[in-house]
């Protein structure tokens, strides 16, 4: 398994972005990890640590955590926490650490800036997965999301932090254990002035304050077919309330080489850390890499 190392970034206000770096630089294929609204770099461990340490193929993987999240300075400005923010953002990680062309997995908010990357630097994806999410997002999914994001209660401890996460999620995860709660607590509380806060900024709720949650959102039929050139994988948690089967369908009605993969007992979003998982994705990986023309590694 490959070690992690963080490195700084400074995005184009200055503001100071956090990326964990996996596997030798020199490797041929670089993998871009980009999390969900309130998540973090931390959530692609395991699975980074598995592309990076592959014996045949050690890849570069980069996980990045965005502006008022993980280790990444907060922004004062909490308007920043916006699309054509955070895609600015992306490109200069990309551009500071000659990460193009690269595979990017995608998760939820991740899975839609790889999607509008795809418009604004194609030549930028070599490849996308796109993990619980796809052009149509359910209201239903985004209501229950801003129901929690930064109204969280404060755990006193890292266990009273599982059980919030249990209460809110295990409709969605009914065959996480206990072990896996609290992981899931220490990747989503950390330690500060000595008490537990979430690992995100809470002003992060303010960007869903304009959300019409009584009309549909507009689709991002457009941006998704902009990966017309490079293959492309979605990945559904069975339980999603986000990404619909109807979605799935009419995304491979456009795309009838789209890799489609269902994760069992898992909602918004899978977890990316299952061997059999993590095997579809490293082989989804190899597929986008044997594509890349040998003088854009």
């Amino acid at each position: 398994m490959s070690d992690a190392v963080s490195t700084f970034i400074s995005a184009p206000d200055g503001l100071k972005l956090h990326v964990r770096c996996y596997g030798p630089r020199s490797a041929e294929a670089t993998v871009v990890c980009l999390p969900g609204l309130a998540r973090t770099a931390a959530d692609f461990d395991v699975l980074a640590r598995s592309l990076a340490g592959d014996a045949a193929t050690p890849r570069r993987v980069l996980a990045l955590d965005y502006r008022g999240r993980g280790l990444s300075d907060y922004d004062r400005d909490p308007s920043h926490y916006d699309f054509h923010v955070e895609l600015a953002d992306v490109l200069a990680v990309l551009a500071a650490l000659d990460a193009m062309p690269a595979v990017f997995i995608g998760t939820s908010r991740g899975g839609i800036l790889t999607m509008l990357l795809a418009v604004l630097r194609p030549t930028a994806i070599a490849g996308a997965v796109l993990n619980d999410i796809g052009p149509v997002i359910e209201p239903k999914g985004l209501m229950r999301i801003k129901g929690y994001v930064g109204k969280l209660p404060q755990p006193r401890d890292f266990e009273e932090g599982a059980e919030i996460l249990r209460r809110l999620f295990s409709a969605q995860f009914p065959k996480l254990t206990s072990e896996d709660w609290l992981a899931a607590a220490r990747r989503g509380f950390k330690e500060e002035h000595g008490r537990l806060v979430p690992t995100y900024d809470v002003k992060l709720a303010k960007t869903m304050e304009g959300v019409n949650f009584d009309k549909p959102l507009p689709p991002l039929w457009p941006q998704f077919d902009a990966l017309a050139h490079v293959p492309v994988m979605v990945i559904r948690g069975e339980n999603s309330d986000l990404l619909m089967p109807a979605t799935v369908e009419a995304m491979q009605a456009r795309r009838p080489d789209l890799e489609t993969l269902e994760v069992p007992d898992q909602g918004h979003t899978p977890l990316l850390v299952e061997p059999d998982v993590i095997g579809r994705i490293a082989d989804f990986v190899a597929r986008c890499e044997r594509a890349i023309p040998a003088a854009a590694r």
